[in-house]
């Protein structure tokens, strides 16, 4: 009885030990916020105004510079730092629509959720046309610990 209780106390520890060890992530929220010829998404600091400069500037697509994906995510057990990757695809061209990746590169900090942002500005946002539709991915090395994608990814 008593070198039964002692396996499963080891198995037990074992179990622990590797689970602690593995990356886990997840993409929070995120909002694609546009950029006007300042790099600024919003006139104040009010939700309000950046609502309705963000209305503004999807009516009028000259005044727009760039996209800022403001990420809101989570990461426990990371191994070193955190990549945010942002995957977009936008009109066809030919039969395959326009795809473009944007990343960067992040400290994993400790403790609650965190907000980065990734952006495609200048000459790179006006070649790649109007965006349809996203996918963010957090990357810790070389594993993948947390999606979010838009609808029509």
């Amino acid at each position: 009885m008593r070198r039964a209780f002692v396996s499963l106390i080891a198995l037990f520890s074992l179990l622990l030990a590797v689970s602690a060890s593995a990356a886990t992530g997840k993409v929070v929220k995120v909002l694609p916020h546009f950029l006007d010829a300042k790099g600024q998404h919003s006139t104040s600091p009010s939700l309000y105004d950046r609502d309705a400069y963000q209305a503004f500037l999807r009516q009028n697509p000259d005044k727009v510079s760039g996209i800022r994906y403001d990420v809101e995510w989570r990461v426990r057990n990371a191994s070193g730092p955190i990549k945010l990757r942002v995957e977009l695809r936008g009109i066809a061209e030919g039969n395959l629509p326009r795809s473009k990746t944007v990343e960067t590169t992040v400290d994993a900090g400790k403790g609650s959720s965190r907000w980065n942002g990734v952006e495609l500005k200048g000459e790179d946002y006006k070649a790649f046309g109007k965006v349809t539709a996203w996918r963010v991915t957090i990357w810790d090395g070389e594993t993948q610990v947390g999606e979010q994608k838009s609808f029509l990814w």
